[in-house]
């Protein structure tokens, strides 16, 4: 069940929302004997990450803040989106000893070296920003760089104005427990976690209409 518009909350919502709590008597509920229960999500499809310049560029789109941007990254990455108040380079992480920064400025050899610094060798960090000044980052094992959009242009699918959007690895809901075990793939020769790519950026609606 897909759709998009206003009939969704309007009317298909709703429909669960009975079928839910028990209260729906249409369909097929009588004769399965149904008697309530379940959950369910939908998802508000968000502006487009990028867009092209006058030269045809792909730039990051004006109607991304810089708290969008850095949310938007940390789904595409498999990251959960929680910024530090004391580390400003901490706006997310995939594990106990794994983080991302997010940011749009072009990064030179000395601000790389801080931030390496910070981390320091029992972190790593995963760095997302417009370009940086440095060919050879081996120097800087606890980091790992990438350029927007490059980055999100090799995880996407661009162009589709219908249904055919292959959506992966949807969000699960929040563990019962603080203790997380992710998909884990490879970054530097360390394993992180990783939820896969996600095409779309979207806000999860429970089945209360809270955001989630």
């Amino acid at each position: 069940m897909v759709e998009l518009g206003e009939h969704c909350e309007q009317l298909i919502a709703p429909r669960l929302r009975k079928v839910i709590d028990g209260s729906d008597s249409g369909g097929i509920t009588e004769s399965v004997e149904w008697k309530g229960g379940g959950g369910f999500r939908y998802f508000h499809i968000a502006p487009s990450l990028l867009e092209q310049d006058r030269f045809g560029n792909w730039i990051i789109s004006k109607q991304y803040n810089a708290a969008m941007l850095t949310e938007a990254m940390c789904k595409l990455e498999g990251f959960t989106y929680q910024p530090s108040e004391i580390e400003y380079w901490n706006q997310g992480y995939s594990t106990e000893q794994d983080f991302i920064y997010v940011t749009t400025q072009t990064l030179t050899r000395e601000q790389l070296e801080k931030l390496s610094e910070e981390v320091g060798e029992k972190r790593s960090l995963l760095v997302c920003c417009s370009a940086f000044r440095m060919k050879d980052l081996s120097q800087f094992p606890n980091l790992t760089v990438k350029k927007i959009p490059k980055m999100v242009l090799n995880r996407c699918e661009w162009g589709h104005d219908d249904y055919s959007l292959e959506i992966e690895n949807l969000p699960s809901p929040p563990p019962e427990s603080a203790a997380v075990e992710p998909l884990m793939e490879r970054r530097n020769g360390k394993k992180v976690q990783s939820n896969g790519s996600l095409e779309l950026f979207a806000a999860a609606i429970d089945s209360e209409g809270g955001d989630q």
